[in-house]
């Protein structure tokens, strides 16, 4: 560990914060850090206190939240760091080269399991990423990727998550939004005084910089390709020479004479094209944690070794160079087309970080200047021309254009955008030219955010995914095991030859593979997962994926999500002498601060026509019954039966057109003043337009469905008929959202909850499978295990009928895998002999065991052709 020479922290020495001097490394926990000393501030001290940054740099001193936690950023002690409590968990996703089978994966688990500080820890062998969830008062990510290392595996190019160089310090020392500005501004400056200055760019990453992992899979396949060439290039003419009586053939007797020694040399070139299958897999051994490298390693090796002996060593019997010559090629081979099917799993995030600009035309001391996305800050105002993409999320401040919301909405007719309106980072404008103020950028932008929940739910297990992962805990060294109870039986109680025991040992280790059951389920739900991305359905985990399909009924919330959520008023019915504009007047001066849409709807109203509305001296609202004000030292009243009767104000007079209001679907609210009724304010909120249709499409698939909303029951039969729903929850308030969910639960049926707002959240995270509408509030989102990017509910269909085709292929992946080893391993071992004289051949073998992955794969790539019709 190295010392920060800023902050005093401990930081490890692979922090990717690092800069060299004339020879001498300096460490830094953060890039804050690094560049203070960069710019000569506190160099070799503590930081100073207050954090002057220098000119244009401002202060610390304002409040910073990270995570739930509020911290003072000008609390620093010369030694001490940041006086804030360090967060209780951390996350982070590191990627990891070396995995080649389902093995490595399991083994990867166990060794960071062992580490004080894990509290989850999952590995998926398909993106060949690690997700871990740990405690950062006891483990630092240097202290991770140090124990995948130690289990013989590497890590590429630093990590994604809530911490930055490996130590809790980066969150904690998040600094005021000035010193943001600052450093953003300086921007590509900051790059050139360090290259002027003397200092190397060691292990200093932009979030624009060359995506490391993409490199080192390319690599990855171009490493296989070449040495699949050079195996290539010596199997076959080994082969051909094993095999040249069989055909035929005849050879110089030069090369005859020699025969051994030529078939010695090509087998030592083939291994040494595949010598990862013998540094890991031998590694592997040592660890204690054999993989299905170290089948190969042991099998292969055998098959080698035995050759050698008899070829230099007088040993009586038959050389196997060209069994490990043409294994070595035809691994080589599986390898190679695994590599390449596993990265076409990923292209649906390939296709949505595609979709992102890469620079942005804003306006800087009143000149326009184009900037790459990464400098791009909150608050800049950015000109976008006709044809352009937007860059990041925020507010048209002037001019006017249509914008393609395509790839967001799925609507493909362009929408008007004027001053006011909200634009979506990576949307297309069409037409006409518009300022905006840049509101969200980075990770914080819409496609930021669903790039996260595909990446999030293709990196998390499927439940059904433990199958797998117990058989190949235990599998390889059951076969191993299996390889030398076959063989000794050949040899000691049937009484065949050594080379025939060892060819049944070789065939055995060789024709068992766990990597077809390591990528059976994260193969398909990688696919499952970028198919609903492409259809704005977020599967948030792999669990949600694997789960929706089991729903038995859907509980549609009412407003907002069944309806438009945006009511109008269709009535006004004043009584006792009250006037209409007065009655809506009132009305609206009690709704001003209630966010509810039906107060909006009340509020909206009374500005179009003009009417004054009063500010409240005082507010309060009533969950599920309205709210209660008080106007002109008078007490205001307006909300439903319910209100009136526990504020003991008499409607009687008002009940028949209560009634009639509500069997004609509207929400009737009662206005009172004091204890007398002043009149009725009736409210309509429409149908969704395809609400019906996605009904219907539920009802046929025998999905039953449900409605809740806190309206009476004469309005919520009303609203169910229009939309063909037959059980319906009325009259039910916030908090007894949940309660009604858990009812169904506990009458044996699986729960999906559809809904969109904070009061929705805990119906949402109760529910089997909880769907927020992504029009709905961050709350709802949060709450949901999937989000629908499109406020269109047929969407609900697509996502339950996605995860019914993704379950069927990873069952298909699964059958395939357990049967390929149920057949396999006994033909290897040599069941068939006795009654046909059949023996496996170590080489077809290998060929089976490398195919056998890619078989997996590509069913799970047929997943591509699913299409609209099927959802």
């Amino acid at each position: 560990m190295k010392k920060d020479p800023i902050c005093g922290m401990k930081v490890s020495e692979r922090t990717k914060f690092r800069l060299n001097k004339g020879g001498k490394a300096n460490y830094f926990c953060s890039e804050e850090c690094m560049d203070k000393f960069l710019y000569g501030q506190g160099r070799g001290g503590g930081m100073p206190k207050g954090g002057g940054l220098g000119p244009g740099a401002g202060s610390f001193g304002r409040k910073s939240r990270t995570g739930n936690r509020e911290l003072e950023a000008g609390s620093w002690g010369r030694e001490g760091g940041v006086a804030a409590a360090r967060p209780e968990r951390g996350n982070a996703t590191i990627s990891v080269d070396g995995m080649e089978c389902a093995s490595c994966a399991i083994n990867i688990e166990r060794a960071l399991k062992r580490l004080e500080g894990i509290k989850e820890a999952n590995v998926n062998f398909a993106t060949q990423r690690v997700s871990v969830e740990f405690d950062p008062s006891l483990l630092a990510i240097s202290d991770i990727e140090d124990a995948i290392r130690k289990a013989g595996y590497e890590v590429l190019g630093g990590h994604r998550g809530e911490r930055e160089a490996g130590d809790w310090m980066a969150e904690t020392q998040e600094v005021s939004a000035s010193y943001r500005e600052a450093i953003r501004k300086r921007g590509a400056g900051n790059r050139k005084a360090r290259a002027g200055s003397g200092y190397d760019e060691d292990g200093w990453e932009d979030e624009g910089d060359v995506d490391k992992e993409k490199a080192a899979r390319e690599k990855e396949i171009r490493d296989y390709k070449f040495r699949l060439k050079v195996a290539g290039a010596v199997a076959i003419p080994a082969a051909l020479l094993a095999m040249g009586e069989m055909l035929g053939v005849e050879f110089p007797d030069m090369i005859m004479q020699n025969f051994m020694v030529i078939q010695f040399v090509l087998a030592t070139v083939a291994i040494y094209a595949g010598s990862q299958f013998f540094t890991r897999g031998f590694k592997a051994l040592l660890n204690r944690m054999p993989t299905m490298d170290s089948l190969v390693a042991i099998g292969v090796g055998a098959a080698y070794l035995y050759s050698v002996a008899v070829t230099f060593f007088g040993l009586d019997g038959y050389v196997y160079y060209e069994i490990a010559a043409v294994l070595i090629a035809f691994l080589l081979l599986g390898r190679l087309l695994e590599a390449i099917a596993k990265g076409k799993t990923s292209e649906a995030i390939k296709r949505l970080m595609g979709l992102q600009a890469k620079t942005a035309r804003v306006i800087r001391n009143g000149f326009e200047q184009e900037i790459p996305i990464e400098e791009v800050g909150v608050g800049d105002t950015i000109v976008i021309r006709p044809g352009e993409k937007i860059p990041v999320d925020g507010t048209v401040l002037d001019g006017e254009s249509y914008v393609d919301e395509a790839m967001i909405t799925g609507e493909p007719i362009p929408v008007v955008k004027r001053e006011g309106a909200v634009v979506i980072g990576a949307t297309i404008n069409k037409s006409g030219s518009f300022r905006m103020r840049a509101e969200k950028v980075g990770r914080d932008t819409m496609l930021a955010q669903i790039i996260k929940l595909v990446e999030n739910a293709q990196g998390s297990k499927a439940p059904i995914q433990r199958i797998a992962d117990q058989v190949s805990a235990y599998f390889v060294p059951a076969v191993l095991g299996l390889g030398l109870l076959a063989g000794g039986y050949w040899y000691f109680i049937a009484g065949q030859s050594f080379v025939f025991a060892l060819t049944i040992f070789i065939t055995t280790l060789i024709i068992a593979c766990p990597c077809a059951l390591g990528l059976a389920t994260p193969t398909a739900v990688m696919m499952g997962t970028g198919k609903g991305a492409e259809y704005g359905i977020l599967y948030k985990t792999a669990k949600a994926l694997e789960t929706a399909h089991k729903t038995q009924i859907v509980v549609f919330d009412k407003t907002g999500t069944l309806t438009k959520g945006k009511p109008e008023v269709t009535d006004l019915m004043p009584v006792g002498g009250m006037s209409e504009h007065g009655l809506l007047g009132i009305a609206a001066s009690a709704e001003k601060n209630s966010e509810h849409p039906l107060g909006e709807a009340i509020v909206k109203r009374a500005k179009e026509m003009g009417i004054h509305i009063a500010e409240p001296e005082k507010f309060n609202s009533i969950p599920g019954h309205g709210v209660e004000i008080t106007l002109a030292k008078k007490r205001v009243l307006i909300g439903n039966r319910k209100l009136m009767e526990k504020r003991g104000v008499p409607y009687s007079e008002m009940e028949w057109d209560l009634a009639r209001l509500e069997n004609e679907g509207k929400t009737a609210m009662l206005v009172a003043i004091g204890n007398r009724l002043a009149g009725v304010i009736a409210v309509a909120d429409t149908i969704k337009e395809h609400s019906r249709e996605a009904i219907r499409m539920l009802r046929r698939q025998g999905v039953k469905v449900a409605m809740i909303t806190g309206d009476n029951r004469r309005t919520a039969q009303a609203i169910a008929k229009q939309a063909g729903i037959d059980k319906v929850f009325a009259e039910v308030l916030p908090e007894e959202k949940e309660r009604e969910v858990r009812n169904l639960q506990e009458d044996g049926l699986k729960v999906a909850f559809v809904g969109d707002g904070i009061n929705d959240a805990p119906a949402l995270a109760a529910s089997d499978i909880g769907i927020a509408i992504g029009s709905g509030t961050d709350v709802a989102i949060e709450s949901g295990d999937i989000v629908l990017v499109k406020d269109d509910l047929r969407d609900v269909v697509r996502a339950l009928a996605i995860s019914k085709y993704t379950m069927k292929k990873i069952k298909q992946n699964l059958f395939w895998a357990f049967i390929y080893n149920m057949i396999g391993l006994p033909v290897a071992m040599g069941v068939l002999y006795p009654f046909t004289g059949f023996l496996l051949n170590p080489a077809i073998a290998g060929a089976a065991m490398a195919f056998s992955s890619v078989s997996v794969v590509t069913n799970s790539l047929l997943m591509k052709g699913y299409g609209k019709k099927k959802a």
